[in-house]
């Protein structure tokens, strides 16, 4: 056999081996395989309160079975908290084993079902391309919005991308539609810190009705939209089964450490408070200090998530008629000044008008006001009251 010969045998060798290595990267799936969409239930943190959502690929043909994650994300990414707060976190898809993914939820003791979706094996092949896209490197980050851009709207949105119109996403299957921040209620028990945060955090906004799709930034109705949907004139879900048991949960509620039990004791101490003051002529700047400093600083972060960042539901946020940031101004005055100016009288006037006005922006709808704002607004009416009244006469 000739060097020839041996250079072209070598070259041929090398050629297949380097095509086959090519072909065992490349997983294929079978038209056995069932692509799913998971709904879990709502965890006991904050964080997993809303539920998730993700999609399930099982290949029995390929002996494989991988979960399709969007919600993933690195607390060690580079300048995670700061893109955090301005509202622009990154977060990711991954793709993980079945097992391991449930054995999550297990531990959580959070229920987990499954609707197999009807795909042509077509289909089948589109998505699953999608999916395999989407978790390069390269594609895997987005920028997670928790009302538009999340786990749960991902998976509509995978659908269509993929699928395109052979999809017919139902619009009007809902008897009763809901604002984001009823949404968002329908997840978190009221009087607790978590409601607190979110009611005033975010403004106006979230008081409008949201659509049968925009419903579906929560799980419960990615569930409920995949179930009145179709593909190609026929229902999108061909079967729905429970993989984990919803577990009775008990609802403690500590009344001593929620919210509305703190911030009454508050309303019941300045009330006490402003009566010795106005019985015995005295003032407890102490205390008008305290409130304007947290309210002042309030006030500011408000302002901060409204103009400064990416939230778009902080915007318009109408928790600035009693989180007051020039409050500030007037905290500073409190501590350093030993006679405060007589036309003080009239930012108290200011202030009392921007209270009256919260009524009315919440009787007509513009933004509903979490049930512990009311002892706090109280509270600064009643001190309010008294500034205007020592810096008036």
């Amino acid at each position: 056999m000739t060097l020839k010969n041996y250079f072209t045998i070598f070259f041929s060798i090398l050629l297949m081996g380097i095509t086959s290595f090519g072909f065992s990267q490349e997983q294929v799936i079978s038209k056995n395989a069932r692509i799913s969409v998971l709904t879990c239930g709502s965890g006991a943190e904050l964080y997993s309160a809303f539920g998730h959502s993700a999609f399930r690929v099982w290949d029995p043909v390929n002996k494989t079975d991988y979960v399709y994650n969007y919600g993933i994300f690195d607390f060690n990414a580079p300048n995670f908290y700061l893109n955090f707060v301005q509202g622009r976190p990154l977060f990711k898809v991954s793709k993980q084993e079945f097992s391991r993914f449930l054995f999550e939820y297990q531990y959580e003791k959070r229920w987990v079902k499954e609707q197999v979706l009807d795909l042509e094996p077509s289909q089948k092949i589109k998505l699953y391309n999608y999916l395999e896209n989407n978790i390069k490197p390269e594609n895997s980050d987005y920028i997670y919005d928790y009302l538009y851009n999340n786990c749960a709207t991902k998976i509509i949105d995978v659908i269509k991308l993929s699928l395109g119109d052979a999809v017919d996403f139902k619009k009007e299957y809902l008897k009763e539609k809901y604002t984001f921040r009823e949404l968002m209620g329908q997840k978190i028990a009221t009087n607790t810190w978590g409601s607190f945060g979110i009611n005033l955090a975010l403004g106006s906004p979230i008081d409008k009705q949201a659509t049968t799709l925009q419903h579906t930034f929560l799980p419960d109705y990615v569930f409920q939209q995949i179930q009145h949907s179709s593909i190609n004139g026929k229902p999108l879900v061909l079967q729905e089964k429970t993989i984990l048991k919803e577990h009775q949960k008990v609802m403690s509620i500590n009344f001593l450490g929620a919210p509305l039990f703190w911030f009454v004791l508050l309303l019941a101490c300045v009330l006490f408070i402003t009566y010795f003051d106005y019985k015995n002529e005295m003032w407890s700047k102490w205390l008008d200090a305290f409130l304007m400093f947290i309210t002042g600083i309030a006030g500011l972060v408000l302002v901060y998530l409204w103009i400064a960042t990416n939230h778009t539901a902080a915007a318009y946020n109408f928790n600035l008629l009693w989180a007051f940031p020039f409050n500030l101004i007037l905290f500073y005055l409190l501590i350093t000044k030993n006679k405060l100016p007589q036309q003080l009288y009239k930012y108290c006037i200011l202030l009392l008008v921007l209270l009256a006005i919260i009524p009315m922006v919440q009787l007509f709808g513009v933004q509903k006001f979490h049930p512990a704002f009311i002892p706090i607004i109280l509270s600064l009416a009643v001190r309010y009251i008294f500034i205007w009244h020592k810096t008036k006469n």
